[in-house]
């Protein structure tokens, strides 16, 4: 994730990044790093860099399927769930390392990819495609032996799609916005097919248009930052064939989508309150905040990592609270 430029964020009175894929940690200043130095650092930290630590925590969404069934897990269901989560980021990982293998030669030539440790020079590019390819068949044959063929078949799934985007599908218009989504789909996925825990349809509904959403805002915010600097190079190549208009359409209806398919679950158990109040129906109400919220931010263009939107900003983060206590409240008395 890239680190720095930032446009201000209303309520906060201050910067929030808007981040771009394999940009480094640094603030991407030309010049910082002289042609032909030798790159610091150990092979080791090299790969972990290229494996996007920062990028992990988007793997918890593998917790979501049995907490949206309110499943009480047994000791070898934890340890399942676990390991899923750590084989799905062992995939990502892999993807993160193939692509930037394959995508070395340009990035030396960008200003701020140049950076990165594969094409610095301090990750050779067979060592890179050799980890992540290790990796992408340890995750998926610990994934048959662990959990099940189908958490296998998933995980395989997803790095075979992830890396056709990497290739070919982030060049068509879209498409590319159905992929990013789709891969957090299935992150969302992979604890409830590990567990055997059968899906709602509105657990899938609302998971991808929430998704979707996020991934939206965040090319928004990207697409204005570009505009607003002129600087087609700072951002993915495709990103310029999109539209301020037609991106907010695609935030706006996803995210009316997803409050919607929310609230008919939450309205699925009826008028009767369970228990003192109506748990499941009121958590209706900081949901819907919570995307008020994060919509704040993709309207003012500074929506970019969704985990840094969720975690620098603390209203969002209360509201998010209040959901998870209301929805507690309301699996205890059902």
């Amino acid at each position: 994730m890239a680190g720095s430029a930032g446009v201000g964020v209303p309520g906060t009175g201050a910067a929030d990044p808007v981040a771009y894929p394999g940009a480094g940690g640094g603030a991407g200043r030309p010049g910082a790093e002289e042609a032909g130095a030798r790159p610091a650092g150990t092979l080791a930290g090299g790969l972990l860099r290229t494996a996007r630590p920062r990028q992990w925590m988007k793997n918890c969404l593998v917790l979501a399927a049995p907490f949206a069934a309110a499943k009480l897990l047994s000791p070898a269901e934890g340890v399942r769930l676990a390991v899923v989560l750590v084989l799905f980021t062992a995939c990502a990982a892999a993807v993160y390392l193939i692509n930037d293998a394959r995508d070395a030669d340009a990035d030396r030539a960008h200003p701020v990819k140049c950076r990165r440790p594969v094409a610095s020079g301090l990750v050779p590019v067979a060592v890179a495609y050799t980890t992540g390819a290790v990796l992408a068949v340890l995750a998926v044959t610990t994934a048959v032996v662990f959990c099940n063929p189908d958490t296998a078949l998933l995980l395989a799934g997803y790095v075979v799609m992830q890396l056709a985007y990497c290739v070919w599908l982030k060049h068509i218009l879209v498409v590319d916005l159905a992929i990013v989504t789709t891969g957090f789909l299935m992150r969302a996925m992979a604890g409830g097919i590990a567990l055997e825990i059968d899906l709602s349809r509105w657990f899938l509904i609302t998971s991808g248009f929430g998704a979707l959403f996020m991934v939206a805002a965040k090319r928004y915010s990207e697409l204005v930052l570009m505009s607003s600097r002129q600087d087609p190079g700072a951002s993915r190549s495709l990103l310029g064939s999109y539209t301020t208009g037609y991106l907010r359409f695609v935030w706006q209806l996803a995210a009316g989508v997803a409050v919607l398919a929310y609230c008919l679950w939450a309205m699925e158990t009826g008028g009767r309150p369970h228990g003192l109040l109506p748990w499941r129906q009121l958590s209706m109400i900081p949901f819907t905040l919570s995307v008020l919220r994060y919509a704040v931010f993709a309207d003012a263009g500074s929506a970019g990592a969704p985990e840094d939107v969720v975690l620098r900003d603390r209203a969002l983060l209360v509201i998010a609270l209040g959901w998870g206590v209301l929805y507690v409240l309301a699996v205890v008395n059902q």
